[in-house]
């Protein structure tokens, strides 16, 4: 498995098997010219942004316990992240049925999610706060992954591709969706004082470091990307993990990266789901790999509105 085939492995979410594909002609939430159907095709972006995420997230006790208490992370770190995967995947690519399906399940183990910190404080899964925060986390993970090693974006498109997340976060029953980088880090401020170091958290990057997610990728990729994901956080993010200098990512590995999420950038991916999304609408397989202008071509000769429609 390597960064590029791994994202032909999202056909199923607990038991069920996912369609990229079918039922022909049913739109996703999000629409094939969005900022997120460039964002999410990459897989290095994926990577990257997926677990500063995480880290964003073990910041906060609440769901750093929750997660490792109540998930099958601890033992099966790997599919756990799958899982993670395709339920973000769906959202962005699926069938509109098909993403009510899966975060309805979603929403259904969360439910069952509670418990208190080693100090003692109460928690749910379904908490506002906590929902608000792990939507905020993947969004701001994913999009400065994609801005800083592949390929850099406007503020324009910034603002829209968290708009475009809005809808996606309100079937998980997010209440606080952002609209900038600038309410994200207002959310991170407001929540700052809870954030701590623990010894999961670099568990949770030993893991990461030690390649089980791919282990055809060179190890010294799995340690950038560790590196990458951690150079992400916010300073104050990173001074509260205590993620000091030996995180730094050096030139060569910065370059590595890079490189990879260039690639990415150029390489279709049959059967992977914007692949299978596209043919779902009309569109040839590769249209989330194509530029701006020829995507434009394609959805006029598909007979599809060349511009998404966003709420205000």
């Amino acid at each position: 498995m390597n960064f590029l085939t791994a994202m032909t492995d999202m056909t199923s979410y607990l038991g069920w098997k996912i369609d990229f594909a079918n039922p022909r002609g049913e739109a996703a939430y999000c629409h094939p010219a969005s900022v997120a159907w460039r964002v999410y095709k990459n897989p290095v972006a994926l990577g990257i942004g997926g677990v500063a995420a995480v880290l964003l997230e073990f910041a906060d006790a609440r769901i750093r316990s929750g997660v490792w208490d109540h998930s099958t992370y601890k033992a099966d770190p790997i599919g756990r992240s799958k899982r993670t995967g395709v339920a973000a995947m769906v959202g962005v690519y699926g069938p509109a049925s098909a993403a009510r399906r899966v975060i309805q399940g979603v929403g259904n183990m969360h439910a069952r999610v509670s418990g208190q910190t080693p100090s003692g404080e109460a928690y749910r899964a379904l908490d506002t706060e906590l929902l608000d925060w792990v939507a905020a986390t993947a969004g701001y993970g994913f999009l400065n992954a994609y801005d800083r090693f592949v390929s850099p974006l406007s503020e324009a498109d910034q603002a829209r591709f968290y708009r475009e997340g809005a809808a996606i976060g309100a079937l998980y029953g997010v209440k606080t969706p952002l609209r900038s980088t600038e309410d994200f880090m207002t959310m991170m401020d407001a929540l700052s004082h809870r954030f701590e170091p623990h010894p999961i958290v670099d568990e949770f990057l030993a893991i990461i470091v030690s390649g089980r997610a791919a282990p055809a990728v060179p190890k010294f990729l799995h340690r950038a990307l560790a590196k990458a994901s951690v150079s992400l956080l916010p300073p104050l993010v990173r001074e509260r993990l205590r993620l000091g200098g030996d995180w730094d990512l050096t030139w060569a590995e910065r370059a590595a990266l890079k490189a990879a999420g260039k690639l990415a950038e150029r390489v279709a991916i049959p059967g992977s789901p914007p692949w299978d999304a596209a043919l779902r609408l009309g569109l040839p397989g590769n249209f989330a790999w194509r530029g701006e202008r020829e995507k434009a071509r394609l959805l006029a000769a598909a007979g599809l509105d060349a511009t998404p429609a966003l709420a205000a």
